[in-house]
Order: structure tokens, then sequence, then C-alpha cells
């Protein structure tokens, strides 16, 4: 059984597309009929988010897909990841896959993870729409497509795009309960500990360009950095 983490802290703008997205991947012919197992990890949430995640949980579901709903009060995305995985893992996953709530998966997602044939998958991650930025959106997004490799080799690690095999996470002992870098730790871990690793563009993720960040040091405050360094005025040399 394959099974994917999903934290989620007050996304009921994005959770119902992100799932949508997920059942789509979970579908694909490369899996071979593999169960599927979804747990959606609703971290103190005060919106609509619980309401979106049941609905899922109800919905017709395919032969081997499942989605279940966790609730837990950690306000922590390292304890709200662990939490996912540790379920996942009571319920017989032989690899996990992790990405987030304002998160668009790629059809053949899972089936990219696992033809690599690795112990852990690091993959990049692009962004749809940088309205959200309302300052030289144009001017931000020709920065970060500068900066950001996407393509085979990278070293970028985002908890929105992450797999991982079930015997790798429990060597290392899961996610730390970080607030952020959660991701980080533990491909840090999985390292030290001798894991192959493939850091690959293969699997694809859609993410949003979001500027409510909900963690210091993730994805989308390191956008916020973004958009300040591609405002910065060129250094005359």
């Amino acid at each position: 059984m394959i099974g994917i983490v999903i934290p989620a802290h007050n996304e009921e703008r994005y959770l119902d597309g992100c799932l949508n997205a997920i059942r789509l991947a979970c579908g694909h012919p490369e899996l071979r009929g593999e169960s599927v197992n979804v747990v959606v990890v609703l971290d103190h949430c005060g919106d609509g988010s619980r309401a979106i995640a049941l609905a899922h949980t109800h919905a017709l579901q395919g032969a081997g897909y499942r989605v279940e709903a966790i609730e837990v009060d950690a306000r922590n995305v390292g304890a709200a990841r662990a939490a996912g995985a540790e379920r996942l893992l009571a319920h017989g996953a032989r690899w996990l896959a992790f990405t987030d709530a304002d998160t668009r998966v790629a059809p053949d997602w899972l089936a990219a993870q696992l033809r690599l044939g690795v112990d852990v998958v690091c993959g990049t991650v692009s962004v749809d729409d940088w309205a959200a930025h309302h300052e030289e959106p144009a001017l931000l997004r020709q920065h970060f497509e500068l900066t950001y490799t996407d393509s085979d080799g990278h070293r970028h690690i985002h908890g929105a795009n992450l797999g991982v095999c079930a015997k790798a996470y429990r060597c290392v002992g899961g996610f730390a309960p970080l607030a952020c870098s959660e991701d980080v730790a533990l491909v840090e871990a999985l390292e030290h500990c001798g894991a192959s690793i493939a850091w690959s563009a293969a699997p694809r993720v859609t993410t949003s360009a979001r500027c409510d960040a909900r963690a210091r040091g993730g994805f989308g405050d390191t956008l916020i950095q973004y958009a300040a360094a591609a405002l910065l005025p060129p250094v005359l040399l």
C-alpha cells in the first residue's frame, strides 16, 4: 500500500483542489491498482478545512483508494506530517509520499516517484499564479525562474514533493516536531544513514505563491524573500 500525507492548517482555499489532483494520481495505470491511502492531518483548523476533508472521505472512492482525516492540535507541521506517517505505517504503507494542502500534484506524481527505484525522492515545485504578489509579479516570476533549479540534480528539499520508503523512514525515526525545515532535517538524516536519494524533477507538483506564509522559513516565506530580492535595484559593477 502507498500512503500520502497532507498536513493542513486552515487551508479551505486550496484543499479541495489538492485532493482532486491526488485522486487522479492514485489512479495512474503504472500503479497497477495498488491501494493508496491518503491521510489529511487537520492541525488546529478553524476554517472549513475539516468539512472539505470529510467530504472527500465520504465521497465515492475507487477500488483501493481511501481518504482519511485525522485531527491534531500541534500547530507544528513536523508533528502533523509525523502523525500522518505513523497512521499510514500502522496500516502497512510501504511508501510514504508527502505534499501540501496548497499544492496540486501531477497525474503521474506517484508513478514518477516509484519508477526512480530509490529510498528517497526529492522533487521540485513550480508556481502557477504569481498574482498574489501585487508588486511586480512578472518580475518575481522571472527572478524565481532564473535562480531556482528545476531539473534533475537539483538540491532542493520540499515537503510538498517528497517520497520516502517505509524502511528508510523508520530507520531515522521519521519527522522531528519542527515548526519549519522538518523536511530538510528528515532528508539530512536519511543521507546520514546511507539512504539512496534521487534529486529529480520528474515528479511534478504545482504550488501556490501565497503571501500568507504558514511557517517562518517555509516555501511561502522563501517566496516573500524572493520578491524582496527581485525588487532590489541592479548592482552596478
